[in-house]
């Protein structure tokens, strides 16, 4: 071999390597922190990401807590390719809410990515797949591993903990369009769902996920479900049980690990408002909330970052 032929794939092989090493590095993760001075969450996703966090300041008061930061960056149906595009034509499309001192208002009707994850210094980044395509895991990368990349570039808190919301099957009777994906089954998109977050832990440094999907899974097998199965519309959740499930498993999944609290006695259930919970209802909601993160953290791979 000549000795260019040799140089060139020389500097290849170190090219590559670095390659390597950087995307190790912008794929690297890191804990949930504890006993912050303040928490700064932030849901980086669509209106399922809006679902799971519309009651999440209401519980934080009724816990007491009001050193919660949160932030909702929101496209209707956005989906992970969607966002890594959004980002590299600097569009600001985004409809950006926050929640200081446990009351949400709009910051920007159009924001970027890059100026939600600036804005603070943001502990943990929540990401999840639009519904649709929640159940297809060849949607998910390269874009997962572009999303981690922008996080790291942009967010002022270089070891912020990025996290999945695992989200929810369609109703039985839903007339979703992408619904048929799954044979127009709830059970068939619920087990696509599952297996496309257990590879998605397995593939990235992603260990903290939501359990909005499987909670509600096994909710639905009570006698509270209705012919919506918790939705409003066939997806989205319902005001009631649906979004109050959802806000207890953000709660317990990142909140109760910072502080040492949990969801489990919190007293709010939309008292004064139409979707008012009866305390069973509240209670069987945050029970569920519960069961659905403990058993998740009993089958996740423990494997070093």
């Amino acid at each position: 071999m000549k000795k260019s032929s040799i140089l060139a794939l020389l500097i290849l092989c170190l090219l590559s390597a670095a390659c390597n090493k950087n995307t190790s590095s912008q794929l690297r993760n890191f804990p949930i922190p504890v006993q912050p001075d303040t928490l700064r969450i932030l849901g980086w996703g669509n209106s399922f990401t809006d679902d799971g966090m519309q009651y999440l300041p209401d519980l934080l008061e009724a816990a007491g807590i009001r050193n919660v930061v949160l932030g909702r960056l929101y496209i209707g149906g956005c989906t992970l390719e969607r966002h890594c595009r959004e980002y590299r034509d600097a569009l600001s499309n985004y409809i950006y809410y926050k929640s200081r001192g446990n009351h949400w208002v709009t910051v920007s009707p159009q924001s970027s990515a890059t100026e939600a994850l600036k804005d603070e210094p943001w502990d943990i980044i929540v990401l999840q797949q639009a519904s649709g395509l929640s159940g297809i895991y060849e949607t998910y990368h390269p874009w997962v591993e572009e999303l981690f990349a922008i996080a790291r570039k942009y967010c002022p808190n270089k070891k912020a903990t990025i996290a999945w919301q695992q989200t929810w099957a369609y109703a039985r009777t839903s007339t979703h369009p992408e619904f048929p994906n799954y044979k127009c089954s709830q059970d068939t998109m619920f087990r696509a769902i599952a297996e496309c977050c257990r590879r998605l832990v397995e593939d990235t440094p992603i260990r903290v996920v939501i359990p909005s999907g499987p909670a509600l899974q096994e909710l639905r097998k009570t006698a509270f479900c209705d012919s919506l199965d918790f939705t409003r519309d066939g997806y989205h959740l319902s005001y009631g049980m649906g979004r109050y499930l959802a806000a207890c498993c953000w709660f317990e999944t990142l909140v109760a690990p910072a502080f040492g609290v949990t969801v489990r006695d919190n007293s709010f259930r939309l008292q004064g408002t139409p979707e008012e919970l009866s305390e069973l209802q509240a209670l069987v909601c945050r029970e569920y909330a519960c069961m659905a993160l403990h058993s998740a953290q009993s089958v996740s791979p423990d494997k070093g970052d």
